[in-house]
């Protein structure tokens, strides 16, 4: 069975990007928000595997999301993605609810594999 996903990302062309590679390595694109409290309508109704969320949504950030999700367990994993480098949050990585945080230039299969492990 493929690993399902809720793709979060307020800039469709990203959006589009991340479905065409996430099918191509075998993912299951369920679902797509382009804001927070879209996001989190989508997963309480799609229950994804994995939930990728931007950091900087229009309304909630990626960070309150990542929280809403993981209390009410509507995502087995959840990943922060950005166009910034980690460095630019600090320690709110280190204390989100996210699995992990991937710099959109670096989003891949491999990384992606590590979390999901």
């Amino acid at each position: 069975m493929r690993t399902t996903v809720l793709m979060v990302d307020d800039h469709a062309g990203f959006r589009i990007r991340a479905r065409v590679f996430l099918e191509a390595e075998g993912y299951q694109v369920v679902g797509e928000a382009s804001s927070g409290s879209d996001a989190i309508v989508a997963a309480e109704r799609l229950r994804p595997d994995l939930a990728i969320i931007d950091i900087g949504l229009p309304d909630l950030d990626g960070f309150a999301v990542a929280s809403r999700l993981r209390a009410a367990g509507l995502a087995r994993w959840i990943v922060l993605v950005s166009g910034r480098d980690r460095e630019d949050y600090g320690a709110r990585l280190d204390t989100s609810d996210a699995d992990a945080f991937i710099p959109k230039a670096d989003l891949s299969a491999q990384r992606l594999a590590g979390v999901l492990r």
